[in-house]
């Protein structure tokens, strides 16, 4: 059973007891590790996340003559949000849903909050909802058509695959009956979306947020990571998720009833079925209307906690478009014995609708973001503003290619290369083949860092040399210069500069994506044949040049599509693996889902809440002193917590960063909410803030705050490692650290302690419960 420190003391002594909250950052961490001693004991929280101390420290505050001098050290372990389970690498199939939601929250800073902001997070949700049609469209693409329409409709392919015989002969040979089946794959597909966004809402988004009681104002509410309901964002996510599962589902619908609406069009038809399909097809319009309203008239409420839930909304709209899909697939396998399944099912233009919705989508979100970087600018954001629209250039076409890639292996597994269907859309199989052209790109610009990284690792070896005092005359008492040992240490630091450059990469990938896709579509419409085929007769080198993209872009995204499951499955069960990948995946999921409800669910939802409360219940309780000391990751959740707390508990923490992202990645990609201005802000709310980073860190950096913010934030570069060579004091050769195991450095110690010092004269005299309660809220 958990055990609470704050029920070994009803008061504090004099000097106020201190209390180290440690908050660990990606690729997660052990208590035991954490805070040093294999005695460990979970003193609140659950098997999710929860704070421990060790063993002899659960009643600290009731002997505070033991730790005069010394904070209380706890541990904040959050890992579980992020990991845990191997199936939880089946999210990555969701990743384009992820990186579209990232492409919401970087959006640039503004001087207030105007309707072109507001457009800014309509245009990403639009961008949001064409994924969700363009992942039910895709599975329709693989139920409906390739198997039932084609495959199923053609004697040939159907005896060479004997579990769909069933669908060539007898009642269900007829293929609005094939196409009602089918559609049940599609269906299940968005049932199961469904099923996990409302899974994670019910366990995430319903984290409540500390309280927040009339207090005042000390400019924080200026930042919206100080909004009482930042951390809250039930109701979008829920209205979201219903309009989201209503798309699927009237796509499935408009895949299933669309071809028989256009058999019973002919003349000589049915007039009964004709009528039918025409309401059906108005049906389907007045539920696209009704979804697209869901999504437009209605963003995200931060200034409040907002517990409002629309309920008949969230049940109306999907089982509405529910009701709608069971109509037409009645009205689809009605009797049509003379209706034969030939070619394509109609409708595979609405892929290149989908794409072209999305360029469009793009182009306006850059023209918006751009409008609002002119209002505020600041030449440290990440492609000057463009960065929201990069990203979410990168998800259409995460999403694109993903489908594409799918449908094509399918295609290849169904017929092979015998030719007897058709095959996926032309423009799926245009999308595969920008494949490799693509990565000859990214190979150019990768090979032009390296040739920089090798360059810089030349300067940085002169500045080894320098740093470390190093003497190739040194006698027997000086450090002569190791080539190995300074050729390590400089490619260490040359290397750690490559994260500075991912702009630069994510820049250069997404305009070429944006060429390529539009080349795509081009071409799909113009030739309406696949790249191979519509080369032909021209010259030879083209020629070879199609097909070889066709067939390879095609094998990549099977093999690549299988490797990307495999290894997240095996990152999410082995710490060590995770951690090439844990930066990415967890700042992609530290942010409220609020353009696309089927993303990963936000830990930080339960993470900030959890610190908040737990920092606020110690201080008003102990009227002690406070450290919240976080590192990589846990740094921005540590920020976001110290923003969601009360003004008056907010003065009375120190703040201690290390190997943090704050400025690095989080100001320049995230500049509305972390950016310069805030960042400052935060420094001026919280008592003290100090910041250690090495230049070997891939990851952190200082903050470097703008002009005259009060005490300086950041300590120079830490030395990495902390000794050249052997010493007295350092007999084995010391480790490079980078961004890890920053406790090591004495300067840890010795800042630490200068915050305590400083805290020592802020915090208030002790209060009684009752005042210490009003004080806090």
């Amino acid at each position: 059973m958990a055990t609470t420190p704050e029920q070994h003391t009803t008061s504090t002594v004099a000097d106020g007891t201190a209390l180290e909250l440690l908050v660990h950052g990606v690729g997660g961490t052990t208590p035991a590790e954490m805070l040093g001693d294999p005695r460990t004991v979970r003193v609140s929280g659950d098997g999710t996340a929860a704070v421990y101390r060790r063993a002899e420290d659960v009643d600290a505050e009731s002997r505070p003559d033991d730790y005069r001098g010394r904070p209380v050290p706890e541990a904040y372990v959050w890992c579980n949000l992020t990991s845990g389970n191997g199936s939880r690498a089946l999210w990555l199939i969701l990743l384009p849903f992820m990186v579209v939601n990232l492409a919401h929250w970087m959006r640039p800073n503004a001087l207030r909050r105007t309707r072109t902001v507001r457009l800014y997070g309509l245009l990403v949700r639009l961008a949001g909802l064409t994924l969700t049609v363009l992942l039910v469209a895709t599975a329709c693409e693989v139920a409906l058509d390739l198997t039932a329409w084609q495959c199923a409709g053609t004697p040939a392919c159907a005896a060479r695959r004997t579990w769909l015989g069933f669908l060539a002969d007898g009642w269900w040979s007829q293929p609005g009956r094939r196409l009602a089946l089918a559609a049940l794959v599609p269906t299940g597909l968005t049932v199961l979306l469904w099923y996990l966004a409302h899974r994670t809402w019910s366990a995430y988004e319903a984290q409540r947020p500390l309280p927040h009681q009339p207090e005042p104002d000390d400019g924080s509410a200026d930042n919206a990571l100080a909004r009482p309901g930042f951390w809250y964002g039930r109701r979008l996510v829920s209205r979201l998720r219903a309009a989201h599962t209503a798309a699927g589902l009237l796509t499935v619908a408009a895949a299933v009833g669309t071809s028989a609406a256009r058999y019973d069009r002919r003349a000589g038809g049915p007039v009964l079925l004709d009528v039918l399909g025409r309401v059906l097809e108005g049906a389907l319009l007045a539920g696209l209307l009704a979804v697209l309203a869901v999504v437009v008239l209605r963003g995200r409420t931060e200034e409040r906690l907002d517990l409002d839930l629309d309920r008949t909304l969230a049940r109306v709209l999907p089982y509405g478009a529910l009701t709608l899909l069971a109509l037409t697939m009645l009205y689809a396998g009605w009797s049509r014995p003379r209706w034969h399944s030939s070619g394509r099912l109609p409708g595979d233009a609405a892929f290149g609708a989908i794409a072209l919705a999305q360029v469009a989508l793009v182009v306006l979100l850059a023209v918006v973001a751009k409008a609002i970087y002119r209002t505020a600018v600041d030449r440290r954001t990440a492609l000057r503003g463009l960065g929201g629209p990069a990203t979410a250039m990168l998800a259409c076409a995460l999403g694109g290619v993903m489908t594409g890639g799918v449908a094509q292996r399918v295609a290849d597994w169904l017929d092979g290369t015998s030719g007897l269907i058709p095959g996926p859309p032309v423009l799926l199989s245009w999308q595969a083949s920008v494949i490799p052209p693509l990565l000859v790109v990214l190979a150019v610009v990768c090979a032009v860092l390296a040739v920089g990284t090798l360059r810089r690792k030349k300067a940085e070896t002169r500045r080894v040399v320098s740093d470390y005092h190093l003497d190739a005359h040194a006698g027997p008492d000086g450090e002569r210069p190791d080539h190995a040992r300074t050729s390590a240490i400089a490619g260490t630091r040359a290397r750690a500069v490559l994260t500075d450059r991912t702009p630069v990469i994510i820049g250069v990938v997404s305009s070429v994506t944006l060429l390529l896709g539009g080349l795509a579509v081009a071409g799909a419409w113009a030739t309406d044949q696949v790249p191979g085929t519509a080369a032909e007769g021209t010259f030879p080198l083209l020629e070879g040049a199609a097909d070889t993209a066709q067939a390879l872009g095609s094998w990549l995204i099977g093999v690549g599509f299988i490797l990307f499951v495999t290894w997240g499955r095996r990152a999410y069960k082995d710490p060590s693996a995770r951690r090439t990948i844990g930066i990415l995946w967890d700042v992609g999921t530290f942010w409220p889902r609020a353009a696309h409800p089927f993303a990963p669910p936000c830990y930080a939802e339960r993470a900030v809440p959890d610190l908040t409360w737990r920092m606020a219940a110690w201080t008003r309780t102990t009227g002690g002193r406070l450290i919240l000391s976080g590192h990589s990751q846990g740094s921005v959740l540590a920020a976001a917590a110290a923003w969601q707390l009360p003004p008056s508990v907010r003065r009375r923490v120190g703040l201690l960063t290390y190997g943090s992202p704050l400025e690095r990645l989080y100001g320049r990609w995230f500049p509305a909410q972390f950016g310069p201005a805030a960042l400052a802000s935060l420094h001026r709310q919280v008592d003290c803030w100090r910041n250690l980073h090495r230049e070997t860190d891939p990851i952190g950096g200082p903050i470097d705050l703008p002009g005259d913010c009060g005490p300086a934030v950041d300590h120079p570069a830490l030395r990495d490692p902390l000794a050249y060579g052997r010493t007295e004091r350092h007999p084995l050769p010391a480790p490079i650290l980078g961004h890890g195991d920053y406790q090591a450095d004495p300067v840890f110690a010795e800042e630490r302690a200068r915050l305590l010092a400083r805290l020592r004269h802020a915090v208030p005299t002790p209060r009684t419960q009752g005042s210490s309660g009003r004080s806090s809220g």
